[in-house]
C-alpha cells in the first residue's frame, strides 16, 4: 500500500510541479500546445507501440471496444435527456461536456504503471471506441441538436484520421491479430521514448491545469459531475462483478471508469461556441475527482 501511495503521490507531485512552473513563469500558456503535441504524437503513441505490440488479443477482448464506446453514448444520452425542455445551447453543451474519457494524458500513465502491460493493453482497446466519441462523435451529435441538422459521419471520420494515437492503436491490434511481430530495433526505439509518456502527461496536465467561470455556474459544475461520476460508479460496478475477464482487466476498466472528461472537450466547446470557461471548470475540477478517486481505488485493489 506504502508503494501504490508513494507512487500515486509522484503523480500528483508532477502536476503540481507543472502547476508551478507555469506559476513562476517558467512554462507559458502556448507551452501547452507544445507538450500536448509532444506526448500526443511521440510519447503516447510509444507508449502504445511498446506495451502492446506483440500481445494476443482474444476475440472476447474486442468486447473492451465496445465498453469504450457504449459508455460514450450512454453519457450523450444522458446529456440530451436531462435537458428535454431546456434550451437547445444547454442541451447541446452537456451532450458535449458529459460523455469522453481522458485515456491518453491521463488514465494511461496510471494504467502502464500500476497495471503493466495487461492494463495498457487493456486501456488500449478501451481508447478506440472511446477515441470516436472524444474526437469527433460527441461534437458531431451535440452539433446537429443545437442547429437542427443532421449528423455528419464525415467530421468524425477527419478527426479520427488525423489522431495518431487511434491510428497507432488501430495498426498495433491489426498486426496482433494477424500475429505479425514488430521488428526489435523498433520496440526498442518506442520503449526509450514511452518511459517518457508519464511523466510529460502529468506535466502536461499541470501546466493546463485552471479553474474559471463565473461563480454563480456552481450548480451546473456540479450536476454535471454528479452524474458523470455517479454513473462511473456503477459502470464501475458491473465491469468488476459482471465481465468474465482476468483480474488485471478489470482492475484496469474500474480505473478507465473513474478517468476524467477528455481534454479536447473544452476545444470542441469553443467551436460550438458555447461557454468555454464552464467547460474548462468542468474538466479541470474532474481530473481534482478523478486522482482522488484512482489513488483510492489503487489502494483498495492492489
Amino acid at each position: 500500500m506504502l508503494d501504490i501511495l508513494i507512487k500515486a503521490g509522484c503523480y500528483v507531485g508532477i502536476i503540481v510541479l507543472g502547476m508551478v512552473l507555469r506559476r513562476i513563469g517558467f512554462f507559458k500558456e502556448e507551452d501547452f500546445s507544445v507538450l500536448s503535441k509532444i506526448v500526443i504524437k511521440v510519447t503516447l503513441p510509444a507508449a502504445i507501440i511498446s506495451s502492446s505490440a506483440g500481445r494476443q488479443i482474444t476475440p472476447d477482448m474486442l468486447a473492451i471496444v465496445a465498453l469504450g464506446l457504449g459508455g460514450g453514448v450512454l453519457y450523450i444520452i444522458l446529456g440530451f435527456l436531462m435537458n428535454l425542455g431546456r434550451s437547445k445551447e444547454q442541451q447541446a453543451f452537456e451532450m458535449l461536456n458529459l460523455p469522453g474519457y481522458n485515456i491518453g494524458n491521463f488514465a494511461l500513465p496510471f494504467t502502464q504503471s500500476f497495471l503493466g502491460s495487461v492494463g495498457v493493453l487493456t486501456t488500449t482497446l478501451f481508447d478506440v471506441g472511446n477515441a470516436v466519441i472524444c474526437l469527433g462523435g460527441a461534437y458531431g451529435v451535440a452539433a446537429s441538436v443545437k442547429e437542427g441538422g443532421g449528423f455528419d459521419v464525415r467530421r468524425v471520420g477527419r478527426a479520427l484520421s488525423r489522431s495518431v494515437p487511434f491510428l497507432v492503436c488501430i495498426t498495433v491490434q491489426c498486426l496482433n491479430l494477424l500475429k505479425i511481430q514488430l521488428p526489435t530495433p523498433i520496440l526498442s526505439f518506442a520503449g526509450i521514448i514511452s518511459n517518457a509518456n508519464a511523466f510529460l502527461a502529468m506535466l502536461m496536465i499541470g501546466v493546463g491545469f485552471k479553474l474559471e467561470g463565473d461563480r454563480s455556474q456552481l450548480g451546473r459544475v456540479l450536476r454535471i459531475l454528479a452524474v458523470r461520476y455517479g454513473v462511473a460508479v456503477v459502470l464501475a460496478l458491473c465491469y468488476y462483478f459482471l465481465l468474465p475477464f482476468d483480474l488485471e482487466i478489470r482492475q484496469t476498466l474500474v480505473i478507465l471508469a473513474f478517468a476524467p472528461i477528455g481534454s479536447a472537450v473544452p476545444g470542441f466547446t469553443e467551436e460550438l461556441k458555447g461557454d468555454v470557461g464552464l467547460s474548462c471548470t468542468i474538466n479541470s475540477a474532474a481530473i481534482l475527482c478523478s486522482i482522488v478517486i484512482i489513488v483510492a481505488l489503487l489502494v483498495v485493489m492492489l
